[in-house]
Formats: C-alpha cells, sequence, structure tokens
C-alpha cells in the first residue's frame, strides 16, 4: 500500500528536499506542497492525505494551529511534525494540538521515512531526547494572558503600544510584565521573551 504524503513548510528549499527523499521510497508518494498552514488547509480540502508532515514556525497560520485544524477537519489524516526548533514546549503543544509525531529536520532520511510508516500505522513518534527534556521544564509557568502580553511585548513596542495590542490598560501590562519577569527568572521582558520562545511557550 503506499501512503500518501503531504507537507508544509515556508522554506521552498527545505520542502523540496523532504519531499525528494520521501519520493525515492517504494511505499511514500508526496501528493502536495504548502508554504504555510492555510495553504496546506486548502490543498487537503482538494487532495487526500495518509501523513501530513508541518513545520511549525510558519507564516499565516503555524504548524501547531494547522494542526488542531487538521484534526478537527481531517480526522483520518495522521499529522508529523518536523521542525528545525525542537524546543520542549513546542513538543507538548504539538502533542495536545493532536500531532501524532514530532521530530527535528536533521532526523537522517531513512528514520524520517521509517517515522512516517509508524505514524501511519498508527503510533505516536516523539523525538527521545526532546521528549525528556519536556518532561523536565514542564508546562509553561505563563497564563494566557500573560502569554499574549509576553507575545506582544517580544516585538520590542512600549508598554502603551503592548496595552492597545492585547486590549489591556498600561498598569495592567505592566502588572503582567512583572509576573512573566518572576515566573520565568528573566532580568527583563526582552530576555522573559527569550527564555519563552527557547522554551516553545510562544
Amino acid at each position: 500500500m503506499t501512503i500518501r504524503v503531504a507537507m508544509a513548510d515556508d522554506q521552498a528549499l527545505v520542502r523540496g528536499a523532504l519531499a525528494a527523499l520521501l519520493d525515492l521510497e517504494p511505499d511514500l508518494t508526496v501528493v502536495g506542497e504548502a508554504e504555510s498552514g492555510s495553504a496546506l488547509l486548502r490543498l487537503l480540502a482538494t487532495t487526500e492525505a495518509d501523513v501530513v508532515l508541518v513545520d511549525v514556525e510558519m507564516p499565516d497560520m503555524d504548524g501547531i494551529e494547522a494542526t488542531e485544524a487538521i484534526r478537527r477537519s481531517f480526522p483520518a489524516t495522521k499529522v508529523l511534525v518536523v521542525t528545525t526548533f525542537g524546543r520542549p514546549g513546542y513538543l507538548r503543544r504539538a502533542v495536545q494540538a493532536g500531532a501524532a509525531g514530532f521530530v527535528v529536520k536533521d532526523t537522517p532520511a531513512r528514520q524520517l521515512a521509517d517515522t512516517v510508516r509508524r505514524v501511519h500505522s498508527g503510533l505516536r513518534v516523539v523525538d527521545p531526547a526532546l521528549a525528556a527534556d519536556s518532561l523536565a521544564r514542564g508546562e509553561s509557568p505563563l497564563t494566557t494572558r500573560e502569554t499574549d502580553v509576553l507575545r506582544a511585548a517580544a516585538a520590542g513596542g512600549s508598554v502603551s503600544d503592548i496595552a492597545d495590542e492585547v486590549n489591556l490598560s498600561e498598569g495592567t501590562v505592566r502588572n503582567h510584565l512583572s509576573s512573566i519577569i518572576g515566573k520565568t527568572m528573566a532580568r527583563n521582558r526582552a530576555d522573559a521573551a527569550r527564555i519563552a520562545q527557547q522554551s516553545g511557550w510562544l
């Protein structure tokens, strides 16, 4: 039986290389490629795929949002996250969104093809080092609102800019930033944003 594979990655060179490698396998065939999560959903509306490979960081709709949407609209399609950014928070969020697998892009081609097969067969496949790191770090300590504030702060705007973006008063934004800095044990909000991004909490 041939396993139909689709993929989404905003880097055309990476996307093309992965497609070419998987197409070399006798039992895998790449049926479509997309440059974003929303483009992938449009593709899946017209093309049947058994397994979908998605990157995490993409414009328009990221891989975790795309995973949630795919699981809702195309429940028979399995999602395998293949990303450069092997961050524990990304792994946790991807699994919560319904991903059946999570591996990094430097996975050898033969191993990646085998992972596609295992995911297709109904197994959950996760990079073991990332799984251990995710367990060690635990859940994000930030509330949903704090995450919104920190995401806005990461863009480098003033407290006033952040308040406008997240529809809060400047005083409330300052309180959230203070809490965020404390929870992440950061030196300042820029450091907090760096820590949260490296952990995959943003």
